[in-house]
């Protein structure tokens, strides 16, 4: 993704809400009822605004499409993982490998990383 310089503003090389949607900046082939219901559903105060948060809500959708995707891939390679060990005479949980995975989230993301990766380890654990 390249980042568009909005010239208009005073700041230099301002990103515009175009930059992140990858919306056209030209909205005037859109009906006015459907941008005052797209300006209502958004909380945006003006229609150009309302087409940068729809854009960027799409965008996260489809993020968090593949977020669920790759903790539903973690949870089954946890689960591969837990049976090898019980199956071997181990235990199911490994609490060293959970304070590592614990301290890579809280220094990726800070103190809500921690939290993150707690539900995260749970999921993963699968029935007790």
């Amino acid at each position: 993704m390249t980042a568009t310089t909005d010239t208009s503003t005073t700041r230099p090389n301002a990103v515009t809400p175009s930059a992140v949607t990858g919306a056209s900046p030209a909205t005037a082939a859109v009906p006015s009822a459907v941008r005052a219901t797209a300006v209502d559903a958004t909380g945006a105060r003006t229609p150009e605004a309302a087409d940068a948060i729809t854009g960027a809500r799409e965008r996260i959708d489809a993020l968090d499409d593949r977020i669920i995707g790759l903790i539903q891939e973690r949870m089954a390679v946890s689960a591969v993982i837990q049976e090898a060990r019980i199956s071997s005479g181990g235990r199911r949980v490994n609490l060293s490998r959970e304070m590592e995975i614990l301290g890579h989230y809280r220094d990726a993301l800070g103190k809500p990383g921690t939290a993150l990766a707690m539900t995260l380890l749970e999921l993963c654990r699968g029935k007790i």
